[in-house]
């Protein structure tokens, strides 16, 4: 089975035959195109994963083109090809809706990689699409995204115990959305028309929690001038959610207890039983048997509570689901922000799936936020992604740079070097990671001492210790013979 079908439309026979040979042996369907007006006709012939576009056709303009084909098909994915690369053919590639661009004479290797990374970007996309349509089908669960065998597991357990009364205790760090899974648990459930009422008892001191739930009569207290109803009775034929359940006083545990397993209370001060049909479901992202062997949460309580447990796997043991995680939240903030569908690149692409999000879905979804409202054009790179996710590739980068130097340092008698001093060694990562991020900032100092912290004055000062030539250099790499003052690089072609 084709790993894709491919579109290329280029005006040179040799590029054309190359890249058919190149891509054919890799297991691509491939057809040619030698016009803008031939390429239009096959784009409505048949449908493609991908296409490679040259700039320079002899009937259009390829960034021209570039804009009609995205009107057609806002799916496809585009990689541009140019016998030169600049900053400003980047971001007019990028603004017409490119996924990516390569530059002539270019690496086989490469190119493949970047093919084979933009359509699985469309799959991913068009699977999210299917996804959501089928666990709408099935589950009824638009918040909830997933498709990993972790989270398919989820789903088939809130769909089992959502028509039950019985009490769900959800486990899982914060941020995996342990709410999210409540408000689905309750909306799937013969309560769904009735109140749903979270409450954080962390952030609520435990005496005005006591009251909050249960409520009080008039002169139950100094403050206390009215009567007042609890959560408890404005939930009832509902279902309370307690996130942070193990943040709980003992002397409140025990009125909870009672609650779930007589279904009444008192007011604070009062001396009447109310009786309420509350189902309860609780959270916590600490270990509640460790608290009760250690005393600090009633085991009787417990096992009450955890009639079904529900675990919630962090994000980075269900990286499947982080594409389809990004597609949701750049949607949803694009359309809140008033801005046009954007899409990350291939670079910031692996950034967002290598990371481990310690803050989970949580994390993931302020970091694109972030970016989202940052962003200028449609393609948004690493550079707006916070420098906790960024800084991975910094420390991977750092560890491959000290390998080369292990040869020489292992101490090995059959390594003939000479040894480096630990100053070289340190000096030379040094300026490799001053290099690497002054190229990410396109050489900007500035932006590069305060993506490092440190002022500008010292960020000089090592640049010249280090010797590291700092004239400004294009990006992406321009192919030979093609300076940028040319007059097909003036024309835009």
């Amino acid at each position: 089975m084709p790993k894709g079908s491919i579109l290329v439309v280029d005006d040179e026979v040799e590029i054309r035959e190359g890249l058919e040979a190149l891509l054919t042996s890799e297991n691509f369907q491939v057809t040619l195109a030698e016009t803008g007006a031939v390429g239009l006709q096959k784009l409505e012939d048949n449908p493609f994963d991908l296409m490679l576009l040259d700039v320079s056709l002899p009937d259009r303009n390829g960034l021209e083109l570039l804009r009609e084909i995205r009107l057609r098909d806002p799916q496809i994915s585009i990689i541009l090809i140019t016998a030169y690369g600049s900053i400003d053919m980047a971001r007019a590639a990028f603004k017409g809706g490119a996924q990516d661009f390569i530059t002539k004479p270019w690496s086989n290797d490469e190119l493949v990689a970047q093919i084979s990374v933009a359509i699985e970007g469309r799959r991913l996309r068009d699977e999210n699409v299917q996804l959501k349509r089928a666990l709408k089908q099935r589950y009824n669960f638009p918040n909830i995204i997933g498709k990993s065998h972790k989270m398919q597991t989820v789903f088939d357990l809130v769909t089992q115990v959502a028509p039950s009364r019985s009490t769900v205790l959800i486990s899982g760090e914060s941020g995996t959305g342990k709410e999210v899974i409540a408000k689905a648990i309750h909306s799937a459930s013969t309560r769904a028309d009735k109140a749903f009422i979270p409450i954080n008892t962390g952030s609520i001191p435990g005496d005005l929690l006591e009251s909050q739930l249960f409520g009080h009569v008039k002169g139950a207290f100094t403050s206390a001038v009215a009567s007042k109803k609890g959560l408890f009775e404005v939930a009832d034929q509902g279902t309370i959610f307690f996130d942070e359940i193990s943040t709980v006083s003992p002397e409140t545990q025990a009125k909870l207890l009672r609650v779930i397993q007589e279904r009444e209370f008192m007011r604070l001060g009062g001396t009447d039983t109310i009786k309420v049909d509350v189902r309860i479901l609780a959270a916590s992202n600490e270990d509640l048997t460790k608290l009760v062997r250690e005393g600090r949460f009633r085991e009787d309580l417990f096992h009450r509570l955890n009639v079904i447990s529900l675990h919630l796997p962090p994000l980075r043991e269900r990286k499947e689901d982080i594409p389809l995680l990004i597609d949701r939240f750049l949607g949803q903030y694009c359309e809140e922000n008033g801005k046009p569908p954007r899409r990350f690149t291939t670079g910031a692409m692996k950034l967002l799936i290598d990371y481990d999000w310690p803050g989970n879905v949580r994390e993931l979804e302020n970091a694109i936020e972030r970016a989202v409202v940052l962003s200028n054009q449609e393609s948004i790179d690493g550079d707006l992604l916070p420098d906790t996710v960024r800084s991975r590739e910094i420390v991977r980068g750092v560890r491959l740079q000290l390998a080369e130097f292990m040869p020489a340092i292992s101490g090995d008698p059959n390594v003939k070097v000479s040894t480096p001093s630990l100053f070289e060694i340190l000096e030379e990562v040094e300026r490799r990671i001053i290099v690497d991020m002054l190229e990410r900032t396109n050489w900007n100092q500035t932006e590069a001492s305060e993506r490092f912290q440190v002022p500008l004055s010292t960020l000089n000062q090592k640049i010249k210790r280090l010797g590291i030539e700092t004239r400004r250099r294009p990006f992406p790499p321009r192919g030979p013979g093609y300076p940028e003052d040319s007059a097909e690089f003036a024309a835009g072609k």
